[in-house]
């Protein structure tokens, strides 16, 4: 999946007491869910294995994947749910309702089936603190019913607390994984906005505000973006000036010091390693394109 394609959207999110003995039937879901164990107890078949699941325990699992919930006999379990794609998928006029679960699986429309995130993810997690996933759930409860025109502005809100979810839900599944650890990206919004209107800072004053040693700084960075600090903030400024060159009138000198370049000659050095041509050719090649 192309990382710029995700935009979790959901479908469904509720609460599911189940009745003392109840089987989900075995089944399987067109989308991603992710299940919080609320109270009690039960099981969950799948993969050839019977999980025990009992409260505070995180459940995902993937688009087209078979399984059964049962509930326990004398604590039956209850599951605040979610059902949604990491990008949306358009069912409607196929299903009658948003969120379709097929019961047979040679029934099963495999064209349908949601997306698989780009990085595996557990399937069992603890979530900590009940109360606080009890709370986020409880913000985007949502009907399995295809939006309209009436529904269009309320969805809009859902889908904002949904996607807030998923992202505390990602930092949670997705530790130790190369994705932006937390702080960095927190550092970045601040990175790019000194980029944009002031001198660029120090090294020290980034790491220094996280309370990092500069070793595990560049450690997290290098594992969040793919790139060290200088690099990335050199990246972001030749990408903005890519800009002035093509739509503006600027001069090249003016342009590398709209962003701070030290001279118009590191200026011109960094942007012909990271594009293969000087700003002058840059901006001559782009004035040749057609619109």
């Amino acid at each position: 999946m192309n990382f710029s394609a995700i935009h979790p959207y959901v479908y469904l999110a509720t609460r599911y007491p189940f009745a003392k003995g109840q089987s989900s039937s075995p089944r399987i879901c067109y989308m991603s869910s992710v299940y919080l164990i609320s109270e009690g107890y039960g099981t969950l078949l799948t993969g050839g294995h019977a999980h025990r699941v009992s409260p505070g325990m995180l459940i995902h699992l993937p688009p087209g994947q078979l399984h059964e919930w049962r509930a326990d006999a004398a604590e039956p379990m209850v599951h605040l749910c979610c059902y949604f794609d990491w990008h949306h998928v358009d069912r409607e006029g196929v299903f009658e309702w948003a969120c379709p679960i097929c019961y047979k699986p040679e029934q099963l429309q495999k064209e349908l089936l949601g997306p698989l995130f780009p990085y595996p993810l557990p399937q069992f997690m603890d979530a900590g603190l009940l109360r606080g996933w009890t709370e986020r759930f409880q913000k985007f409860y949502k009907a399995g019913e295809f939006d309209n025109e009436q529904t269009f502005i309320r969805n809009l809100t859902i889908q904002r607390h949904f996607q807030e979810f998923i992202d505390d839900l990602l930092h949670l599944l997705l530790s130790g994984q190369p994705i932006p650890d937390r702080r960095i990206s927190s550092l970045l919004e601040q990175m790019e906005q000194d980029l944009l209107h002031d001198v660029p800072k120090p090294l020290e004053a980034y790491y220094s505000s996280l309370q990092l040693s500069r070793g595990h700084f560049f450690e997290l960075f290098r594992k969040s973006t793919g790139a060290s600090p200088v690099e990335y903030m050199n990246r972001f400024r030749v990408n903005r000036a890519k800009e002035d060159l093509l739509h503006s009138p600027l001069s090249i000198t003016e342009i590398a010091e709209k962003y701070h370049f030290s001279s118009l000659h590191y200026f011109s050095r960094l942007f012909h390693r990271q594009t293969g041509q000087t700003p002058r050719e840059f901006r001559t090649r782009g004035a040749k394109l057609p619109d």
